[in-house]
């Protein structure tokens, strides 16, 4: 049996699913976030319990193969211990806090371009349902979900909204905003007040002030009219003059069309 985050070569041989130099510092960072298990059981338990790097190895297959917990399962580990510790460190805030030790971290060394944010989402396929599931305008109704997220210029993710698929894009702006800065805050540092670049036409609407003495529907009218050009475009008239002289003909072309004339040619 193979055991750890590795998979077979086709000539044999084990290959990790990711470099041990990436690999090692990301467990020593996970296990010093895992709180420490209570047992509550007068004796213990009837069963050994999985060891957490068992665990955690498997739970990196699942991400960089892209494959089911049942495919990754083995004598070593079970699909079901899977679910259930990933769950349990879901709950403990385990990904959460990774997440922003990665932002951070990233920040750090190469530097986020939050001058520019992108938001963007997808439509995918929630056959099972779920708590936001919803109508699918692109596949019949069938149950899908959107995910609305937003990223820095580099395209580094920074937040991830759920919503049911037949929600609109424009709906979840601002809440995915609101996100995004949430998680830059807890990360990095605050977002930037005043973006580098000019924003886009829903970003502007929703975090500009509303007009004094109008409302929001106010202020997007002015934004409207900002996009719309003073004035219709005008199309000048040419100026009229003399077409110039064609030019001179060659003497073989005078030859030829004289010829034409004779009745000679053709």
């Amino acid at each position: 049996m193979i055991s750890g985050s590795h998979t077979l070569r086709s000539h044999g041989g084990l290959v990790p699913a990711l470099p041990s130099s990436i690999l090692e510092p990301l467990w020593v960072q996970i296990s010093a976030l895992l709180p420490t298990r209570q047992v509550h059981h007068p004796l213990g338990c009837h069963r050994p319990r999985i060891p957490d790097r068992i665990v955690f190895d498997k739970l990196i297959q699942v991400l960089v193969f892209g494959c089911g917990y049942r495919r990754i399962a083995d004598a070593s580990c079970s699909a079901t211990t899977l679910r259930r510790r990933r769950d349990e460190w879901i709950g403990a805030g385990v990904a959460e806090q990774l997440r922003l030790a990665v932002l951070g971290g990233y920040d750090r060394l190469f530097g986020l371009e939050l001058e520019q944010l992108a938001v963007d989402g997808c439509i995918t396929k929630a056959p099972c349902g779920g708590q936001v599931a919803g109508p699918s305008p692109v596949d019949r109704r069938k149950q899908g979900l959107k995910r609305s997220v937003a990223t820095e210029a580099g395209g580094i993710p920074l937040a991830a909204l759920p919503a049911p698929a037949n929600r609109r894009d424009d709906g979840l702006l601002a809440a995915t905003l609101d996100a995004a800065a949430t998680v830059t805050a807890a990360a990095v540092g605050p977002l930037p007040a005043t973006p580098t670049g000019q924003p886009v036409r829903q970003a502007a609407l929703v975090h500009r002030a509303p007009p004094a003495g109008g409302g929001v529907l106010a202020g997007a009218g002015q934004r409207r009219d900002r996009l719309r050009p003073a004035a219709p475009p005008r199309l000048d008239l040419l100026p009229l003059a003399r077409p110039p002289p064609p030019p001179a003909m060659t003497p073989y072309w005078r030859s030829l069309l004289a010829g034409v004339h004779r009745g000679s040619i053709g």
